[in-house]
């Protein structure tokens, strides 16, 4: 008894004198042991083995075994589309999906587009790196190309497929969008963002979380805090070298650490003081500990290490700016640009739009920075002076409004 598969993938058993098991797709089957099929397409199949002997092997030929068979190939069935079968020795056909491209298809301008088009897809699957924007203009080609190919043919799938092609368009394009903070449909060149607009609710989640529970009011100190929370956001631990202390605090970062360690709030290694802390190279770091920040504890936010590198890595880009370091930027100035750039939205302005008015509360900003409200407009106009706000920035009604200069865009936080 031999036993072998279809086209399906469904098995049959043949034997002698008996027909095969039921349920057996038409097509070539696999053979095992000795023996040769014959499917129920083939002359005299019917379903089984023809009731007639066996015809005697060709001059020429072997007999590979008693229960050789022979039988008529079966005719190519056409496949979905209008293309029919053909067998892979034959040739390589142009294929665009699944789907093969006929020869015949016509007009010619659609076999030319879906054979491109099918190019264009695998060329983009073989990038290093992934193109949104590109994407979903290779989607919207193939959506058009698989209506009018759906038209020639009349051929229902393909105008399923069509309107697949076009809804993945449009979920890409948004995509994009997201990813660069730009709504869909706005005109005017894109800007390359740091960060997500998911990115962006952890960062404001983050710069809250240091708002309300600085262990100290200064600025100076709610500097440390910030920068020394990013590091250790995931894990309640983090690397840290002096130059980081002294690139952050300047003059005053060996009083800040040991007021952070006095405090409670911070913790370094039982052999390091913080002078030795200050000492730290890059290849040698100090490993710190923020005891609220442990998983053992609540944790005020949760995010995975690529977003607490990326929302590390943008703060730092922020305190580092070059404007900001010519101008000597002081820790509240630099908190501020922090703020502000945190809170701004895809254009550059400050706040989201609601029914309070644009703008930020001033009260929530001067908390954040350690300084009174009356003193933020002292500070804004600092950042207007470094380039980092346009002119316009004020605090009239108990609000700070401004817009973001062009050259900050990118460090929005997409609100």
């Amino acid at each position: 008894m031999n036993a072998g598969t279809g086209e399906g993938g469904e098995l049959f058993v043949d034997g002698t004198g008996k027909g095969r098991t039921g349920g057996v797709r038409t097509g070539r089957g696999a053979v095992t042991g000795k023996g040769a099929v014959l499917f129920s397409d083939a002359p005299g199949g019917g379903g089984g083995f023809p009731t007639a002997a066996p015809a005697p092997p060709r001059p020429g030929v072997a007999n590979r075994g008693a229960g050789s068979v022979p039988h008529a190939r079966p005719a190519p069935r056409p496949r979905p589309g209008g293309a029919p079968a053909r067998s892979r020795k034959a040739g390589r056909w142009a294929k665009v999906g699944q789907r093969i491209v006929p020869d015949d298809l016509q007009p010619e301008v659609l076999r030319v587009e879906l054979t491109e088009l099918g190019d264009a897809f695998r060329a983009y699957q073989r990038r290093p790196e992934p193109d949104l924007a590109v994407l979903a203009e290779l989607h919207d080609r193939k959506a058009r190309a698989f209506a009018l190919w759906a038209d020639v043919t009349g051929d229902a799938s393909l105008r399923e497929e069509a309107d697949r092609a076009a809804a993945a368009a449009r979920t890409t394009r948004e995509m994009d969008a997201n990813r660069h903070g730009v709504p869909v449909g706005v005109d005017g060149p894109v800007v390359e963002r740091l960060l997500t607009r998911g990115q962006g609710v952890h960062l404001r989640n983050v710069l809250e979380h240091v708002r309300a529970a600085s262990p100290l009011p200064e600025a100076e100190a709610r500097f440390a805090v910030l920068m020394l929370t990013l590091r250790a956001a995931r894990t309640g631990t983090g690397n840290v070298t002096g130059q980081d202390f002294s690139g952050w605090l300047q003059g005053d970062a060996e009083r800040v650490l040991q007021e952070l360690v006095g405090a409670g709030w911070l913790r370094l290694p039982e052999d390091v003081t913080p002078d030795d802390a200050l000492m730290s190279r890059p290849e040698e770091p100090t490993r710190i500990t923020v005891p609220t920040l442990i998983p053992t504890q609540p944790r005020p936010f949760f995010f995975g290490k690529v977003t607490r590198a990326r929302l590390s890595g943008w703060a730092q880009k922020v305190v580092g700016d070059r404007k900001l370091r010519k101008k000597k930027a002081g820790a509240a100035t630099r908190l501020l640009a922090v703020y502000t750039a945190a809170h701004s939205r895809p254009d550059g302005c400050l706040g989201a739009a609601s029914e309070d008015g644009d703008g930020l509360a001033l009260d929530a900003v001067a908390s954040f920075c350690g300084l009174r409200p009356e003193d933020v407009a002292g500070h804004a106009g600092l950042l207007a002076a470094a380039g980092w706000l346009e002119e316009d920035a004020d605090t009239a009604g108990g609000r700070l409004r401004g817009r973001l200069a062009e050259r900050v865009l990118p460090l929005s936080g997409l609100l």
